[in-house]
């Protein structure tokens, strides 16, 4: 009975703690990797917590003011060379160990850095994009694509190129271990593998508005020969994803189920980076290139609509499509230093050599 309290109180810890145990128990090169840094870390800093710990009770005991036994106190102590070098020794090997294996370990494990070191056969391309509130991901080598739900081959790296449709997001799959954040307009990569087959699960790790809970899936590791069958059953069984059927899958949907695509639209990808999915629409890397080159001054307003991207995708607190203005304010020109007939009077060049 007297352990009764102390084993419910352990157990209500357990239960609390939310800690996913795929951490400590991974099921891929990368996910161990970072379990052996996890520990090996916690081994180094418990040099120090765990005498820590001891000595703030029993100092506290041993040195009491009603200690019966006083004979050990010394009045002109002090300085010691040897307490001085472990007070201070310790620490120093403890940190200098610390960043050698930060060092090692984040070479080792940086998410653009390819699998090609483990020679497990042939890459598979998968590219995933995080939308409100669902993933997406494409198979550019099959021309397949689902949604919540990733299917790979176990033993085979996955090379993970990433992107946003609206907030940021974070791909996690503990057991494979590492996360990287996908961006609007950016292209970021991560490179994971399975080493068996199983059901892992995935989440985005980054808050994105109210359908975040949802935001799930299940990373099927499978053979290649079902890997494959997957593949040939997607293409059958799913519809094509073309920039008219992304544009549909865009809009916000809280705890949508799985769903295959069975043709991917050739450049898709490139076009959800750029962010000009839609018709009319100057991607990215073009609007950059014309802000490199000066912008399009007082001339280029009338074409602003092509640059808007954040307009139609506005939603409120429950997840619900905002409709926002789609008037564009009147222009003030008294604000510019120079007069719209001497700004459209220049190349871009020169508009920018002035400004400066």
């Amino acid at each position: 009975m007297k352990l009764k309290k102390p084993l419910l109180a352990i157990a209500g810890a357990f239960a609390l703690s939310g800690c996913q145990y795929h951490v400590l128990a991974p099921r891929g090169w990368v996910g161990g990797q970072e379990r052996d840094l996890l520990i090996i870390s916690t081994l180094l800093m418990l040099i120090v917590i765990i005498p820590v710990l001891v000595m703030s009770v029993y100092f506290p005991l041993k040195y009491r003011a009603e200690r019966p036994d006083t004979s050990d106190y010394d009045p002109s102590f002090e300085h010691s060379n040897k307490l001085e070098a472990v007070i201070w020794g310790v620490p120093i090997l403890i940190i200098v160990a610390l960043g050698w294996y930060t060092y090692v370990y984040t070479h080792r494990l940086d998410p653009y850095r390819p699998l090609d070191h483990l020679e497990a056969g042939k890459p598979v391309e998968v590219q995933a994009v995080s939308l409100d509130w669902k993933w997406l991901f494409i198979y550019p080598e099959f021309g397949v694509a689902s949604v919540n739900e990733l299917p790979i081959p176990a033993g085979r790296p996955i090379n993970f190129s990433l992107s946003s449709s609206t907030v940021m997001n974070t791909l996690s799959i503990p057991a494979l271990g590492g996360m990287v954040y996908s961006m609007a307009g950016m292209e970021t990569k991560l490179h994971l593998i399975a080493d068996h087959t199983g059901t892992y699960p995935g989440r985005s790790a980054h808050y994105s508005g109210p359908g975040f809970s949802h935001m799930t899936f299940n990373t099927l590791a499978m053979s290649d020969e079902d890997f494959l069958a997957w593949v040939a059953k997607a293409k059958s069984e799913g519809e094509p994803l073309t920039r008219a059927s992304y544009l549909t899958l865009e809009q916000p949907s809280i705890a949508t189920p799985v769903r295959y695509y069975g043709s991917v639209e050739d450049g898709l990808f490139e076009r959800v980076v750029g962010m000009c999915v839609e018709d009319n629409k100057v991607c990215m890397g073009d609007m950059m290139m014309q802000d490199m080159m000066g912008g399009g001054g007082l001339a280029g307003i009338p074409n602003a609509a092509a640059y808007d991207y954040d307009r139609k995708r506005a939603i409120d607190g429950f997840g619900n499509p905002v409709d926002l203005p789609s008037n564009l304010p009147e222009l003030d020109t008294h604000a510019f230093l120079f007069s719209p007939e001497e700004i459209c009077s220049v190349t871009p060049k020169e508009t920018k050599t002035n400004v400066n």
